[in-house]
């Protein structure tokens, strides 16, 4: 146990801590020159570590020995799957972002066609990025709707057919390793906090505006889920103003039932287009052009942005008033970091609340979802980097 412990201290300061010598990595650690010793060659001969090569012009006689974190031993894959299309991005065990990929996906498709597409998006980025498979030491994928613990998709109003599709167990039969699933306004939380526009802040509410809004919660620098999955879905209740976002900036009003089902119809039977884009097909074109439209200061699409403000502005605050957070991050499909949306809902949020609560846009584009799947496959890469019960696998082992 003493060894593990020593193991998994020397493991986090190289990589927390940089390229090091061995005497500046047993001065952080607290261990003997001759013990961290030990514990390097370990640490090397699992693939976790490597002795650096000498650095160029250092003076006279022999330079010390540096020792880095090998991040490039392992990988995570962080999986993005909403209505329209797919989207990957693969992550070394420092974080950094080495590859990634966008395939579209039919929203009318069954939910064997969708898997079937997004093992083939999986199988492009990562031959494209030059990762092999055996490499992920974990996949997290974000989707939207309620998603149980065990991975299983329980409530979706977005995707036909999505609703009770054992997404962890269907994605786990194409990896040797864990595979995890959350909600994505949830994940979108967790990139915020982790490289987006919450990263100073430990109580955040992130809104996901899209074809519906959503909404994810940190507490305390954690994600909280509830006790089944479905924590932030005040959106259920219509009388929030957070349904049929999309359907809403479409039809130019406070989308009623029928002029919604009308929107949402036009949405889901819209051919798949520009995959950069990051909303598709006919119906949501024109919701883009609304947008944009709005940025360029015309008055009728001004209205249009300043009314679906005002709808959702009772969704947000009703979120506010429960948590009472620091910070709201506004983000989805629907906003572009400093347009009108965001100033709206800023104006009419803030004096629905009880305490000053900051209201930034996202500074992560469509990539939060994606981004906070790949930090949730991080954090699960660390449990087992560094749990101490019994010896870590790595990929050394595969």
């Amino acid at each position: 146990m003493l060894r593990r412990l020593n193991s998994a201290a020397t493991l986090r300061a190289l990589r927390d801590g940089g390229e090091s010598t061995l005497t500046e990595l047993a001065g952080r650690v607290g261990l003997s020159r001759p013990t961290t010793e030990g514990v390097l060659a370990e640490l090397i001969d699992r693939g976790l570590a490597a002795e650096s090569a000498p650095r160029p012009g250092t003076g006279l006689g022999r330079p010390a020995r540096r020792y880095r974190f090998r991040a490039e031993a392992g990988h995570a894959l962080g999986i993005d799957i909403d209505a329209h299309r797919v989207g990957l991005i693969v992550a070394d065990l420092a974080g950094d972002v080495v590859g990634g990929h966008r395939a579209g996906l039919d929203v009318q498709g069954p939910p064997g066609e969708r898997l079937a597409a997004v093992r083939a998006a999986v199988k492009k980025c990562l031959a494209v990025a030059d990762v092999d498979r055996r490499s992920l030491l974990a996949v997290a994928a974000g989707t939207p709707g309620v998603v149980a613990p065990d991975g299983t998709v329980t409530s979706c109003t977005v995707v036909p057919g999505w609703e009770g599709v054992r997404l962890a167990r269907e994605l786990g039969r194409s990896f040797s390793c864990p595979v995890l699933v959350e909600n994505d306004a949830n994940l979108a939380a967790v990139a915020e906090r982790w490289r987006g526009a919450a990263r100073d802040a430990d109580d955040v509410v992130c809104v996901h505006a899209g074809l519906h809004t959503g909404m994810g919660a940190l507490i305390g620098g954690r994600l909280h889920r509830g006790r089944w999955g479905a924590a932030g879905e005040v959106g259920m209740l219509p009388e929030l103003g957070l349904r049929d976002t999309t359907a809403a900036l479409i039809t130019g009003m406070d989308a009623g039932p029928e002029a919604a089902a009308a929107a949402l119809a036009a949405f889901a039977s819209a051919e798949v287009d520009s995959p950069g884009s990051a909303l598709r097909g006919a119906g949501v074109d024109h919701a883009d052009r609304v947008l944009d439209a709005a940025g360029w200061g015309a008055a009728e699409a001004k209205e249009v942005v300043e009314r679906l403000a005002s709808r959702m502005a009772r969704g947000v605050a009703a979120m506010a008033l429960a948590l009472d957070p620091e910070m709201i991050v506004v983000g989805g499909p629907l906003v572009r970091a400093g347009d009108l949306l965001v100033s709206e809902l800023r104006r009419r949020i803030a004096p629905l609340c009880l305490s000053p609560v900051r209201i930034e846009a996202s500074e992560l584009a469509d990539e939060a979802v994606g981004l906070g799947a790949v930090r949730l496959a991080l954090d699960r890469i660390d449990e087992d980097l560094f749990r101490l019960d019994r010896r870590p696998p790595t990929p050394s082992d595969a």
